[in-house]
């Protein structure tokens, strides 16, 4: 029982979220590191698994004691180190006029010993790194700059680095540096070894790191490995090559040092601060860990057992993402030049330093007057992770480890909990996905490399759970989980419009089910969650003044390979047997590419089919099954039909698996399992006897009874 200052665990979802805040607050913006990310995705855990206090006087002890711990973090606030960092390419000026003169002479000459003159790239050449842009500044803007300004990029509290990756290198994506196989200068390397998730990424790109050294650091040591340069007397640099520590003595505060990183993966910092300000770079880290374990221990009542579930869940998530790409997890990796990635990131830094300058209309714009490149919503997604997680991707990695939430959610309102508990663990953790339905790698990779698709697919996912309605009449015609759920589907279609179908036909559904139930608090909140949507086509006349619906290339040959034109010659060519044209062999091979989903081979067609044919007979024949999951389903072929004219590209339809294969399996469990059961019996009793799956079965029962 709970007691009468705790809310029941239906309580508002405000007071949970306003908690949460108060937790980021005492942390401080921007969340851009592991162990400060780490820290709210524990209180996060808590808080939403436990009861929230609704009491005033625990809300106002909770105000206090935030105030306290942010005003003592700033009181015992370490010194800040002035940091800046830049790609360096000889010419275009900016670098030359901003850099001390033998910093500059010195890059320019370790740039032409390692790029030399005869060997490099032609601008007409595509990708080539002369044919691009040139750094503007002669330091990079950096997100993580905007909360502690600096006139470098940023000012941190902490260097230690050997692996660029993780020092969160801002100019890395910027879609200046969009430079092809073609170039000399490449962008990166990867490491395909699977173990080398931590250090999966090499960058290649040629940079420099200066930071200038505060009074308070006098009496700790820098250590480097490479070559730095030390500013002395006069503002000349000193050359000092190889491996080596030295002492920083008062006359060093105020100067600078530079990392010579041309030579790829040549360069290496730690900056070791005295005692005193080791003390206080620990006081601050306690302070903020305090913090937030007092606010969670006033507002919320602990239920350790609702957390097992959730921490396993986020556990697993973050472990198969380390394994694939740890950078994910905190760091910066260099997107592929040419890539998606790249131009989302890109436009969204450039969105960012229009909205901090005023420039309201030029962050609205989101780099382009029409929408061409994709879905236009991820630019503006990755424009806000910047503002509030600085030069990491934490705001995207938080909407990955989210998925199997919402993936279990909508498992255990079809099935029962044990086979949704199964189902959520299989997804995350077994890749048997790539053969049929999807699987989480499959989210986990792709958002990892900045594509749109896996935002689109789980904010639909996330919506669907919100919309679909539980038995119980007591929970329809509610306002708020259809405005919610409707706006999560908008989004969905904003980061991907590929998925409009199948929210048009499952909206239209709750629609028509609202009106013909009258539930007009329900109707209103789809129709006015889903509204935002409309934005995009506003965006497009505002801006461009063309009527665009989405975006400009959904007719792009490449993606439209088989319009309906194409079908019709194809219907042409076979009344005429004249083949000539070759129509009918691609509307031929457009069903075996649709039928080969995730796993993009000819092997798994037999059974995607099965599981398109199960999907069409519970839409069509399944009056037994929930009307929820037959529109769903119908979601579902809806976005069959438009695998049957665009690419089957595997990352398009990642979508139109996950809900075939929530729909199958809801059929094996209500009809699929008794049928085996009868036909099979010996079979069937000895699987189910078996002492592993007796051993499966009663821990699923065990972690769905204490996290229930």
């Amino acid at each position: 029982m709970l007691d009468s200052q705790s809310a029941p665990q239906s309580a508002p979802m405000g007071l949970k979220l306003a908690a949460l805040a108060m937790a980021v607050a005492v942390v401080g913006l921007p969340v851009n590191n592991a162990t400060d990310y780490a820290l709210l995705a524990a209180s996060a855990i808590f808080i939403f698994s436990g009861a929230v206090r609704v009491q005033k006087s625990a809300w106002l002890a909770a105000v206090a004691v935030a105030a306290l711990a942010i005003a003592a973090q700033l009181v015992l606030a370490p010194p800040r180190i002035d940091e800046g960092h830049n790609v360096f390419l000889p010419g275009g000026g900016a670098l030359e006029r901003g850099l001390p003169a033998d910093v500059y002479r010195h890059l320019a000459e370790e740039f032409d010993r390692q790029y030399p003159p005869t060997k490099r790239c032609k601008a007409p050449t595509e990708g080539c790194w002369l044919g691009h842009g040139f750094p503007d500044r002669p330091f990079a803007f950096s997100a993580d700059g905007i909360f502690n300004k600096s006139d470098m990029s940023r000012s941190v509290t902490e260097l230690d680095f050997s692996d660029p990756v993780w020092l969160r290198l801002s100019f890395i994506n910027d879609m200046r540096y969009n430079w092809y196989p073609g170039s000399d200068v490449q962008r990166a390397s990867r490491d395909r070894r699977f173990w080398m998730g931590v250090h999966r990424w090499h960058l290649t790109m040629p940079w420099f790191e200066m930071i200038r050294l505060p009074a308070a650091y006098a009496g700790g040591q820098l250590c480097w490995r490479g070559d730095v340069m030390w500013e002395g007397a006069e503002a000349r640099f000193a050359l000092w090559r190889g491996d080596g520590c030295r002492v920083i003595e008062p006359a060093d505060a105020g100067r600078r040092v530079v990392g010579v990183g041309i030579v790829p993966e040549s360069l290496a910092m730690r900056l070791e601060p005295p005692l005193a300000v080791r003390l206080l770079l620990l006081g601050k880290g306690l302070l903020a860990l305090a913090g937030v374990a007092v606010l969670a221990l006033l507002l919320i009542r602990f239920e350790p057992r609702r957390a097992i579930l959730p921490f396993l869940l986020v556990g697993l998530s973050a472990l198969v993402i380390a394994i694939d790409d740890a950078s994910f997890l905190g760091g910066m990796r260099p997107f592929d030049g040419g890539d998606d990635g790249l131009f989302y990131d890109g436009v969204a830094q450039r969105m960012l330093q229009h909205l901090l300058a005023g420039d309201v209309r030029g962050f609205l714009e989101g780099g382009e007057a029409i929408f061409y490149y994709g879905g236009p919503g991820l630019r503006y997604f990755r424009a806000l992770e910047h503002l509030v997680f600085g030069d990491s991707y934490l705001g995207y990695l938080t909407l990955v480890l989210l998925l199997p939430f919402a993936a279990l959610a909508l498992f255990r309102r079809f099935l029962p909990a044990s086979w949704a508990l199964a189902l959520t663990l299989m997804f995350i953790a077994v890749p048997l996905g790539e053969l049929f339905g999807s699987t989480f790698i499959d989210y986990a990779k792709w958002a990892a490399r900045g594509f749109a698709d896996p935002a689109a697919y789980i904010f639909f996912i996330a919506g669907l759970a919100l919309l679909v309605e539980a038995p119980a009449p007591a929970v329809g015609g509610k306002f708020v989980p259809a405005l919610f759920g409707s706006l999560l589907l908008a989004l969905g279609i904003a980061m991907k419009p590929i998925i409009a179908p199948a929210a048009a036909v499952f909206l239209g559904g709750a629609g028509l089910y609202a009106l013909y139930r009258r539930q007009w608090p329900r109707l209103a909140g789809l129709c006015l969650g889903f509204l935002p949507v409309f934005s995009i086509a506003l965006h497009n006349w505002v801006f461009g003044h063309a009527l665009v619906l989405f975006s400009a290339n959904a007719a792009h040959p490449q993606v439209l390979v088989m319009p309906p034109s194409a079908y019709a010659a194809a219907l042409y060519e076979l009344a005429t047997f004249n083949f000539s044209g070759g129509n009918l062999t691609r509307a031929l091979l457009q069903i075996p590419n649709w039928l080969s989903g995730p796993a993009e081979t000819y092997w798994t067609v037999p059974l995607n089919a099965a599981g398109v044919a199960i999907l069409a007979y519970v839409v069509v024949r399944g009056s037994p099954f929930d009307p929820w999951l037959r529109l769903i389903g119908a979601a579902a072929l809806a976005q069959h039909a438009v695998a049957l004219f665009y690419v089957a590209t595997a990352r398009y339809h990642f979508l139109t698996w996950f809900l075939t294969m929530l729909v199958v399996m809801v059929f094996c469990c209500q009809v699929g399992f008794d049928w085996l059961c009868r036909r099979y019996p010996a079979l069937s009793q000895g699987f189910l006897l078996h002492p592993l799956s007796r051993r499966i079965a009663g821990g699923l029962a065990r972690l769905e009874k204490v996290s229930a």
